[in-house]
Parts: C-alpha cells; structure tokens; sequence
C-alpha cells in the first residue's frame, strides 16, 4: 500500500472504533476542557486517543494537530505526512441522537492550505459514511457488509436549496441577517443541526446550497478552526465544483495559519450561492 492508502486505512480503523464508542460509551461530560474552552464528552477525549493510537502505528505520519491537544504532537521524526483533525465534531450532539462526524486534513511538509494532499471526513449517523477528497475528486462512501464500498463521486450543482446559517442571529451583522432572510425568502430551506459534518455533508449530497459562519460580535474571527475544519471542507467543497471562501471574498485555502488553534469566518457552497456572499460582503 501506498503512504496514503495506508492513511485512509487508518481512517478506516479510526472510524469503526469512534462508531462503536458512540453506540456504546456514554455520552457524559468530563472535567476537562479544550484548547478553546469548551467542556469535552468523555467520547471527545476517547475519540481523539483512538485517532492518535492508530496513526502511531503509521510510520509515514510525522505529527498529529487535534483540535482536543494543545500542541502539535510528534510521532515519527521521519514522518512525511501531518494530519490535523477534529475527532468528534458535534458531539454534544449525541445525547440527542444527531449525526456527528470526525474531519481529517491531511498534510505534506507544513502546517498551511498549499501543503493539503488529501481531506476526509466521516459521518456516523443511521448509517456510517466517509468522504474523501484526493486527486481532484470527491468519492463517497458506505459501511456496509464489514467494508467501506464507494457509491459515487460528488458534484455540486451551480446553485442549491439548502441553507445552513451558523451562529446566534443576535450576534450577527446586519448584512449578514439580510442575507440569510432573503435566502429564505428565495425558498431556500433551512439544514442547521449545529454539526459541521452532518450540515456540509447535507448539502453536498443534495447537490447546493450555502452552509455559513461569519464574523459575529462574540466570535469576530469567527468560531471554526483552519486546520481541523476550515481548510478539510474547504479542499472538499472545491474539488467538488464548488467555493469556500472568508468574509474578504478570498478563497478559504489560501489563508495563512500561524496557530494551530486559528479560526476564520467561512462560507462554503455553489457557485450561485457564494456569488451572493461576495455581493452581500462587498466582495466582488
């Protein structure tokens, strides 16, 4: 197997077991907090130990960014590859029963967009998805029968339906509520679980729409993490014929990250739909 195979392997491994624990751990709080100051699921902390014992074992992986470690954690010197990911996003979402996924950017010789190979993301919901993004292409995929079987290769549309506004309202901008109003005014339907995964994974497979999360006035660099989140999506969200984009108008992954804990505003969707940003924003 290839470097990367055997990574997406790992991924694969990663996912059975965060699978399992989410079926059968339970779903209390611990008395820890991340990087960010948010309360961690006892699931967050295994989730992220499972992820970082299985690529251990990977001789090509040279360091592990976690959006639940403080630093960056080196596992093999002469590593080639830097994997960055969220373990459990949306996970104060399980004791409700919703979708919640692990994203995975994967990395070559730095921590920056230019030096994204590859991104997945995994979805466990009432059946456990993956998708990658490798080689200019967007493959989804199913567990099923003991394997992951590919089903298609995703594109997105030119314009959608689905709108997924993040954040408070009362925190917004003016522009901003004007611009998720008249959406719904077009007849776009709301798609907000309050997951990234399950939310941009909503509008891929439904071929458009917009998922945001700008600048608000308790978050003005906004609230997602480049590394984890931000540039994994947005990797995915262009290879699959869309746009991903800040508040500026520029493209999400050709943002400069010094942190591995630095967060943008962000906008991802068709081409119809982040035209509309650009405007709103005074972007074009």
């Amino acid at each position: 197997m290839t470097s990367l195979a055997n990574i997406f392997q790992g991924i694969e491994n990663s996912a059975l077991r965060i699978r399992d624990a989410v079926t059968n751990e339970d779903t209390d709080y611990s008395a820890k907090s991340n990087q960010s100051g948010e309360i961690q699921l006892k699931l967050d902390i295994l989730s992220d130990l499972i992820i970082a014992e299985e690529f251990s074992k990977l001789p090509e992986v040279k360091s592990i960014a976690s959006e639940e470690k403080e630093e960056e954690e080196v596992l093999h010197e002469d590593g080639e590859f830097l994997i960055a990911y969220d373990p459990l996003d949306g996970s104060s979402l399980i004791n409700v029963n919703l979708s919640v996924g692990s994203i995975f950017g994967i990395y070559r010789g730095g921590w920056s967009a230019e030096k994204m190979v590859a991104s997945v993301y995994v979805v466990y919901g009432p059946r456990t998805e993956m998708v990658t993004a490798y080689k200019k292409q967007v493959r989804h995929y199913i567990y099923r029968h003991g394997r992951f079987k590919e089903l298609e290769q995703i594109k997105l549309g030119k314009r959608g339906t689905l709108n997924a506004p993040g954040g408070t309202q009362q925190n917004w901008t003016k522009k901003h509520k004007a611009m998720v109003d008249g959406l719904f005014s077009d007849g776009y339907r709301l798609r907000y679980s309050g997951g990234m995964v399950p939310d941009l994974h909503h509008i891929l497979l439904k071929g458009g729409g917009l998922f945001s999360y700008p600048a608000t006035s308790d978050k003005p660099l906004g609230k997602l993490r480049k590394l984890f989140e931000v540039f994994p999506f947005a990797f995915v969200y262009e290879m699959a014929g869309g746009e991903a984009i800040d508040e500026n108008g520029g493209r999400l992954l050709e943002l400069p990250c010094s942190d591995p804990h630095e967060t943008s505003p962000c906008f991802f969707g068709s081409e119809y739909e982040i035209g509309l940003v650009k405007d709103v924003y005074g972007a074009n």
